[in-house]
């Protein structure tokens, strides 16, 4: 991989993880996730029943979120109804997967230095 194609990867691999550190959003995306199909649920006004936050409020969280590739809009008369881009998330669990096995090597060598001595 080129290095300026790892650098766009990463900047995008870091625009997930922000999007998805707040933990409104991770609210937004499991309903829209629990949801799936369900027309009513997936509109603004759907999202932010029951939430503690306005529609305005909700609507800035779901924006952030389809700026990166989280989710999706479509237009439905006059509502805006989301959904779930769910491949988008597909890179973050590659790179987790990737971290995870280099803690598990890192943590294999300790144990080996550990029982050499």
């Amino acid at each position: 991989m080129l290095k300026a194609e790892k650098r766009s990867n990463t900047a995008s691999e870091a625009q997930l993880f922000a999007a998805l550190g707040d933990s409104t959003r991770l609210q937004l995306i499991n309903r829209l996730g629990e949801n799936k199909g369900k027309e009513k649920h997936d509109s603004i006004s759907g999202l932010s029943s029951g939430m503690k936050l306005s529609r305005q409020g909700v609507t800035k969280h779901l924006r952030v979120l389809e700026n990166a590739g989280i989710v999706k809009s479509t237009r439905v008369g006059r509502e805006q109804h989301f959904h779930l881009v769910p491949e988008t998330l597909t890179p973050l669990q590659e790179y987790l997967e990737l971290i995870s096995s280099q803690w598990d090597d890192a943590l294999e060598r300790l144990r080996s230095f550990v029982e050499e001595q």
